[in-house]
């Protein structure tokens, strides 16, 4: 199938690249390296979740400290995925591809799969966000409808009744059925955007699958005596945990009713230009504090990363303030809300879709 294809526009082009010129240019004036930062976590995340696993066998006979150690690796998952995973995709800790590469394969350890995702990332959601069929983020479960102009079915019609039962078990879906569909089903989207999976890597996905359950469950029943009860139930906290938090940060960004979900025409052609359609389909989160650009990876920068994802997230607060002033200045599309009211949108969006509000007015 043919990839689709974004509105050409002479003047767009023009606009962005005037963009990027300011953008370039505030980023050189700024003197501090802040990378150091990022490749200090790219150390000590890892640290701190391996540590925490250590601690929890080291206590294993007190039952509390064994599931709390496990509930905070979850929120420790979701830091490391923040922080380093998603800038090693985008080569933006280190100048060595290689280096990246090897912070990227962290995400193998953890119970997800590097190769799979960087090629969902790079190659289908930010090539094309918030497009039915090409955006694996958005790609639907049957359980739950994300995109408006689809109408909804069965269960779908009661998905804002139930969605926070769904939610929890992100994770879950990820690490034994998406993982796995992506590789072996020749539906999904992936293979549409990037053809065959070499064999070598799909042996190497269940292998490190294989790993991180013997890690998580089997080496503590085996050598620390921890019960079988215990051991999944920590597990599946942790992985609760991680799930919830991970939404948290990442529902706010873009499916919103306030964000487009453009649809292709028959040539497979987007009714927007490159720049235009980043600006429709992202939304940014005012909230900014210590906490989320320290910790959090600037993601409440959102559309600064879709714009220029080859900066690092350290550099976000300047490019977003030139890209909030230029768009003013040019009638460009840029929104941005407080994480709550946000999410509050993304639950609206739901119930929308599951009455199909947007579906009949369209039609």
């Amino acid at each position: 199938m043919e990839k689709p294809s974004y509105l050409k526009s002479t003047e767009d082009t023009k606009l962005f690249n005037e963009l990027r010129k300011k953008v370039n240019q505030r980023v050189e004036n700024i003197s501090e390296n802040r990378d150091i930062y990022v490749q200090i976590k790219a150390v000590l995340l890892p640290l701190v979740y391996i540590g925490l696993y250590a601690f929890a066998l080291i206590n294993s006979e007190k039952s509390w400290i064994y599931i709390l150690s496990f509930i905070l690796m979850g929120i420790t998952l979701v830091l490391i995925y923040l922080n380093l995973i998603h800038e090693a995709a985008h080569n933006n800790i280190f100048k060595n591809k290689k280096l990246n590469g090897m912070v990227l394969q962290i995400f193998d350890f953890v119970g997800a799969n590097s190769y799979i995702w960087k090629k969902r990332h790079i190659a289908s959601h930010h090539a094309y966000p918030n497009v039915d069929g090409w955006d694996t983020d958005i790609e639907q479960s049957g359980l739950l409808l994300i995109i408006p102009w689809i109408k909804a079915k069965g269960i779908q019609k009661y998905q804002h009744l139930f969605f926070f039962l769904v939610y929890p078990l992100y994770l879950f879906n990820w690490m034994f059925i998406r993982d796995f569909r992506d590789f072996f089903d020749n539906n999904r989207v992936i293979l549409k955007t990037q053809g065959a999976i070499p064999v070598v890597e799909k042996v190497k996905m269940v292998a490190y699958k294989l790993f991180y359950f013997f890690y998580q469950i089997v080496v503590p029943v085996l050598f620390f005596k921890v019960s079988i009860g215990l051991a999944l139930g920590a597990w599946f906290l942790q992985i609760i945990t991680a799930s919830i938090f991970a939404l948290f940060v990442l529902l706010p960004l873009h499916p919103l009713p306030d964000n487009a979900f453009p649809k292709l025409d028959k040539e497979n052609g987007l009714p927007f230009s490159w720049i235009r359609h980043q600006l429709e389909v992202t939304n940014d989160l005012s909230n900014n504090n210590w906490l989320i650009r320290n910790v959090l990876g600037n993601f409440n920068f959102h559309v600064a990363h879709h714009l220029f994802p080859n900066y690092s997230y350290m550099y976000y607060n300047e490019i977003t303030e030139e890209i909030e002033e230029f768009a003013k200045e040019h009638g460009l599309a840029y929104k941005r809300f407080p994480i709550f009211t946000a999410l509050g949108k993304h639950v609206d969006l739901l119930r929308q879709n599951a009455n199909n509000a947007y579906y009949i007015l369209e039609e």
